[in-house]
Order: C-alpha cells, then structure tokens, then sequence
C-alpha cells in the first residue's frame, strides 16, 4: 500500500502514484484507493450522489464513495499509466465533489500570496498559462482540478498535486526541453512536468477567476452575475455524472458563494504562445487595478464609518 497526500487528504493507494507526494506513514488514510473487479462493481447500489458507479469505455469501471473509497476494475490490456490520469483528473473530481467542495476544470496559481484561476475547456489554455506563470517564479496551487471550500471567507483553493500537463509547443515556450519531459502515458502526446520546485502546497484565498476564451486581441472584461453563474455551471466538473438533489443543490449554493466573493472576468487572448508574456502583462496589471480598487473601497468604508 502507498500512502500519499492531495487535495488535504491522505490517501492509501494499491496503485502507484509518482505524481502524488508521499504522506507521513502514521497518517490516517482518508480515502482509500484500491483494484477490483468488474463483478465487484456491477453489485454496488449507485445513487449517483454519494455512491457512484461508471465506466470510462474500453478503460476501467470504477466505483466512488462517501467520498472515501475509489475502486478501479481496468479493462484487460489495461495498464496503470493509463489509469493513473483518469483516478487523477474525472475519478478524483467525483470523490472531492462528495466530500462537499466545489470542483472546477481550472488550473490555479498563487500572486501575492491569493489564488488566481482560469476556467475553461480542454484546450483553452488552462495549463499552458499556469505553466508560464509558473516559469515566471510564481507557485501553482493546482493543474485542471480546482477545489474549492466555499464555506471559507473568502472561499478557499485546496491545494493539488505537484504536475503540469502541457503540449509540447507550450513546454518550449515555458522553457522546457520537450524532449526531456516524460508523456503523460504511451498513448497520449501530452507531456508531463512535475514540479520540483514552485508547488505550494498550501491552501490559499481564491482572489480571481479568468474565463478563458478565444479572441482576436487580449482583452479582460468582467461578468456580469448571471453570465458568472452559467461559467461556473458550465465548467464545474462531474456535474453531469452526480445527479442526486442533493448534490445538485450544493452545486448552485456554492456557485452563488464563489459569485458573491470572488471577481470573475472573461480573458480572451490571441491564441500565440509568443504573446503569452504580454498576456501576463495584462494579467498583472489587472490584478493590481483590482487590488487598488478594493483598498480604495475599503478606505472610504472606514471614513463613512468613521463620519
């Protein structure tokens, strides 16, 4: 059994799993992932809230529940570098939304010791950006599985695990000898680079939430409540699969949480690596007008109180 820790959890695993840090070995395990058969799996009673069953096709069946207990059936053929990503990207998503925390398709950096995100689909830029910034000295927090405890005020970005998953244009871009980076596993073209320095392995206040999106120049405008909502709907991650009220219910009431707390904007960029430093130009210097709007605020608050 091998013990590691993610997401403020420490898990034992009958799987292999480099891309997890190692835990301390007295540590209770909170969740517990393990191989099984098929047959095994067919037999639980799925709820699709706290105990869900599914199949990735040609891959795996597999079983989560009471967001404590993973259970991996691989097809015949089917080895573990191909299973690693999957328990690591939609399985771990199951099991983190059951545990109670909002779980987006975003990658997360820390500036300024707060949490910056951007949202989006596969292939929107998501990790390339975390990538660069990271590049630029600054921690990641986590790779296209953001969690988030929106009882906290501000609501809070569980820290992930220490990998980016890049294409190999984006790694040259940030630096990287493509060749020197591992794939993701031998079917996939995705390259992997685990982070050796640069991790934060802290949680931290989540200050912005960059919705990523194509455009004809870069451009950052913020979002209105409504169109906030259907973006954090849109790529909330396992929605589609957890479909007990319950569940359903905690989804809206956390959206609404993060909506209320946190600034999100729309980012639509060239889609040029070469302008990534100019995008995080941008970046920057939004953060910065938002810091200095927010003082300012505050400033005035204290002197309407003070009068």
């Amino acid at each position: 059994m091998y013990i590691y820790t993610a997401y403020d959890l420490i898990i034992n695993s009958e799987i292999l799993l480099p891309e997890l840090k190692p835990a301390n070995n007295k540590s209770t395990a909170d969740v517990i992932l393990k191989i099984s058969q098929s047959e095994i799996l067919d037999s639980i009673k799925t709820d699709r809230g706290q105990s869900f069953v599914g199949e990735i096709a040609n891959v795996c069946s597999f079983a989560v529940q009471n967001g404590k207990e993973i259970a991996v059936a691989p097809a015949p053929g089917i080895d573990e570098p191909i299973l690693r990503p999957l328990i690591l990207g939609p399985i771990i998503s199951i099991l983190l939304r059951q545990r109670g925390l909002l779980v987006l398709h975003a990658s997360c950096i820390s500036i300024n010791d707060r949490a910056v995100a951007f949202l989006g689909f596969s292939g929107s830029g998501k990790s390339t950006l975390a990538e660069f910034f990271h590049s630029q000295g600054y921690p990641v927090l986590t790779d296209d599985v953001m969690a988030v405890d929106t009882q906290q005020n501000p609501p809070l970005v569980i820290s992930g695990f220490p990998q980016i998953k890049l294409w190999s244009e984006a790694a040259t871009v940030a630096g990287h000898d493509p060749q020197k980076l591992p794939k993701l596993h031998h079917l996939s073209e995705k390259l992997v680079h685990r982070l050796d320095r640069g991790f934060l392995p802290t949680n931290l206040p989540l200050k912005q939430i960059y919705v990523l999106a194509r455009g004809e120049r870069h451009q950052i405008t913020e979002l209105g409540t409504q169109e906030a909502f259907t973006e954090l709907v849109r790529h909330c991650r396992a929605i589609s699969l957890l479909s007990h009220q319950n569940i359903v219910s905690s989804h809206f009431n956390q959206s609404s949480a993060i909506i209320s707390k946190v600034s999100i904007c729309r980012l639509r960029r060239k889609m040029s690596l070469e302008l990534l430093p100019e995008l995080l130009n941008l970046i920057k210097a939004d953060l910065d007008r938002a810091t200095e709007t927010s003082s300012a605020l505050g400033d005035r608050s204290a002197i309407l109180s003070s009068n």
